[in-house]
């Protein structure tokens, strides 16, 4: 049995849940998200709870049990709570400004660096620190990948975009005479 698939989720109240054949959507204060419904596992909504069981005992449902679980309960995380990662500018130079939806960055190029958000997504600037918000796990995940690898940080001087959790190792630099 799955640790994760066979542990209950709970929803909060003013959370909706509509069970569909083919997806189930999840509303909240924050928005609505959609999940796909996966064909091994079964989903229902009793009691305030969520409660993911599996048709049976095959490798792709042994699978799919965990993932279920884990999609729904991050959608109704994102619905309620959303999400958000922490971007950090580090180099002389680097500039971060805008806001909202575009930020455009000064990274060392020639040019000037833009970035537009997709929807559903917020970016917030606030000096040297850029926060990528919104409700929908993956998708924050991904711009914070994709902000991040417009500059990677360097192992030499650490100059770049980085998470503010990521530690960078540090290599030692030419030896002198």
């Amino acid at each position: 049995m799955s640790r994760i698939g066979k542990l209950p989720i709970e929803v909060p109240s003013g959370v909706t849940i509509t069970i569909d054949s083919e997806k189930v959507l999840v509303k909240g204060p924050k928005g609505e998200l959609t999940v796909p419904h996966l064909s091994e596992v079964e989903v229902k909504h009793e009691d305030g709870k969520i409660i993911v069981t599996r048709n049976n005992d095959e490798r792709v449902a042994r699978a799919q049990h965990g993932l279920q679980r884990s999609l729904l309960n991050n959608a109704v995380d994102g619905v309620t709570k959303g999400f958000s990662k922490k971007l950090e500018v580090n180099g002389v130079g680097f500039r971060v400004s805008g806001g909202g939806s575009e930020i455009e960055m000064s990274l060392g190029f020639s040019h000037p660096v833009k970035y537009q958000a997709p929807k559903g997504i917020n970016l917030v600037v606030n000096k040297m620190e850029i926060t990528v918000e919104g409700i929908d796990k993956q998708q924050v995940g991904q711009v914070a990948a994709e902000i991040r690898a417009l500059k990677k940080p360097e192992p030499y001087k650490g100059k770049g975009i980085k998470y503010a959790d990521e530690h960078i190792l540090r290599k030692a630099g030419k030896t002198g005479k």
